[in-house]
């Protein structure tokens, strides 16, 4: 056992050092972990020799990350996903399937292989596109809303495919005609019920005041999640189902609970440890030699991957009434296969019902797919930029979806204040010009933003601040300010090459979150920039410093925001570039 623990311990530090080199190259540490464990496998180093203890870990983290999708998935925001992401991901997951069937097929692989396969083709990473997004700060746009709903159609529909799979467990006889599939089909939909009238059973009446027994401590209720969590998977793999399946079902049990959000928490840390041991393994268990004969296969199916899943979802979002710059931004989210592509797979083999080469290429279509997708949507914006002359067959000749609910009348006066992008603080700074009596027009292509902003009685423009030809139809002009706090460097990159050439009055700055991304800014030609976030911290320590002065025993005041018109920052060091001028 000491051989063991040694070995776990190398595995673990060379996880450190090869994550550490993967994100700095903006790849996820789960890339990293499967080409450990092909080094550290019988193909190269030979290392691994603790095959039992690292599978058993395996196994245990992929109970706990599908333990953890379940929590995720509330009742209330399935009924809630809105036909947009219901549609798009049903689409996309029906012609995935049905044109990678047709491909694998046709490499001459076995139907129920290529099934395996396609199915897997359909599944993209909510991790790994969450965390990009999240990142990018783009998960409250319209595309990252509409991506985030159809990837919880996608996991809803992995634990489908997997109970349905895990169903036919030693059932090599239902292509054989020894199981009738009629028999087959009554025998699925009588376990189905069960586990149904199960969990509606536990939900109602027995889990509520167990939970909250638990939550009186926290690592009681750690404890308890995992328990519950493991307990549910072995219950349904000797129900007939897979361990994967019954984990599922235990997290979902829990997700109507109020402490969903406290288990997932802590376990988000345990998962991940967990599963870093999934992806040794399965590293270490490909031979390099296997896969050598996937290649070509593997190259075909990610070219379909990184390529046609995106068409797919720019066709069903463009026929929806979708323009085809969010079509695009959302398709490039299901570009990839995912961690559950490699686990439904190896699901399969330990059903009998395919074999490792099946893994190898799902793991190799996984490895091109996430680390070219992650740079694709990294830079989102210049790749659309480079393509947007061909993408207008995905988009219909008015797409409705996206059109401004009300023609612009104007307030009649130029706009003294011009804000391109309405997110959190470009909305709150048109918001509180327009309070303070400044005219402010706000431009935005989300229009549920446009909306809600203009029932508060801003003026605004629907459209795409980085389209040149609508920014000849802005009243740019004569603005005394026109800032954008559009969040990434090539948006405004962009944006200042189209505004360069415009004869305008007035100062243009642009908003930045930090002192890096401030001195890009400057770089690309910003001629002012804008700290929100140092403005806030001065006038917060301004504010404590003249309390302190003076306290004499009083209470502190409240820390308002600045008060006053003008722009936020004017009076100190919120801004770099040219001092600001007064409006119009």
């Amino acid at each position: 056992m000491t051989g063991a623990f040694a070995e776990i311990a190398t595995l673990l530090l060379a996880c450190a050092l090869a994550g550490a080199l993967f994100v700095r190259l903006k790849q996820p540490a789960l890339v990293a972990y499967i080409v450990v464990g092909i080094v550290a496998g019988p193909s190269v180093l030979q290392l691994v020799s603790a095959h039992d203890q690292v599978d058993l870990l395996a196994q245990v983290g992929v109970v706990v990350l599908l333990f953890v999708v379940g929590l995720k998935l509330d009742l209330h925001h399935v009924r809630h996903l809105g036909p947009v992401a219901l549609a798009t991901g049903l689409g996309q997951l029906s012609f995935t399937i049905v044109i990678g069937f047709g491909i694998v097929l046709a490499l001459g692989r076995g139907w129920v292989e290529a099934l395996y396969v396609a199915v897997a083709l359909t599944f993209s990473s909510t991790i790994i596109i969450v965390k990009l997004l999240s990142d990018k700060r783009e998960l409250d746009s319209l595309h990252g809303r509409i991506a985030v709903g159809f990837l919880i159609v996608q996991d809803l529909a992995v634990v489908v495919a997997m109970m349905a799979m895990s169903s036919l467990r030693g059932a090599e006889g239902a292509a054989q005609g020894a199981l009738p599939w009629l028999q087959l089909a009554g025998s699925l939909a009588g376990r189905l019920a069960a586990a149904a009238v199960l969990m509606f059973v536990m939900m109602r009446w027995v889990l509520p005041p167990l939970v909250a027994a638990m939550a009186r401590s926290q690592e009681l209720l750690l404890v308890f999640g995992l328990a519950w969590g493991l307990a549910l998977a072995a219950l349904g793999e000797w129900a007939g189902f897979s361990k994967e399946a019954g984990a599922f079902l235990a997290g979902f049990s829990l997700a109507s609970t109020p402490y969903r959000e406290a288990i997932s928490a802590r376990l988000a840390g345990v998962r991940d440890f967990l599963l870093l041991f999934f992806f040794i393994d399965l590293g270490a268990r490909l031979e390099l030699a296997a896969l050598g004969a996937e290649v070509v296969p593997a190259l075909l199916l990610s070219a379909f991957v990184l390529v046609g899943n995106p068409l797919i979802v720019m066709a069903i979002m463009g026929w929806m009434g979708y323009r085809k710059r969010t079509g695009f931004l959302a398709g490039l989210t299901v570009a990839q296969i995912s961690e559950f592509s490699i686990v439904f797979v190896a699901m399969g083999i330990s059903l009998g019902h395919i074999g490792p080469s099946a893994l190898g290429l799902t793991t190799l279509v996984g490895l091109v797919t996430i680390t070219l997708s992650t740079y694709m949507i990294l830079y989102s914006h210049p790749l659309y930029e480079r393509l947007a002359r061909w993408l207008g067959v995905f988009e219909r000749r008015r797409p409705w979806r996206e059109a401004d609910p009300q023609a612009h009348g104007g307030h009649g006066a130029a706009p003294q204040v011009v804000v391109l992008g309405l997110g959190r603080y470009g909305a709150r700074l048109a918001l509180k010009l327009h309070q303070d009596g400044v005219r402010v027009l706000g431009v935005d292509f989300d229009p549920e933003v446009v909306e809600t902003l203009r029932s508060r009685g801003l003026d605004l423009r629907f459209g795409d601040s980085q389209d040149a030809d609508f920014l000849d139809s802005l009243p740019l002009a004569r603005a005394a300010w026109i800032i954008s706090t559009l969040p990434d460097l090539e948006s405004n990159r962009h944006l200042l090459r189209d505004l360069a050439h415009r004869d305008l009055d007035g100062e243009v700055a642009v908003v930045a979150r930090d002192d890096r991304l401030g001195a890009a800014l400057k770089q690309v030609g910003a001629p002012v920039v804008m700290y929100p976030v140092r403005s806030a911290v001065d006038h917060v320590a301004e504010q404590i410093g003249r309390w302190l002065e003076g306290a004499g025993g009083q209470a502190p005041p409240a820390l308002d925001a600045p008060s006053g018109g003008g722009l936020p920052g004017a009076d100190g060091g919120a801004f770099s570039g040219q001092p600001p001028r007064p409006p119009h």
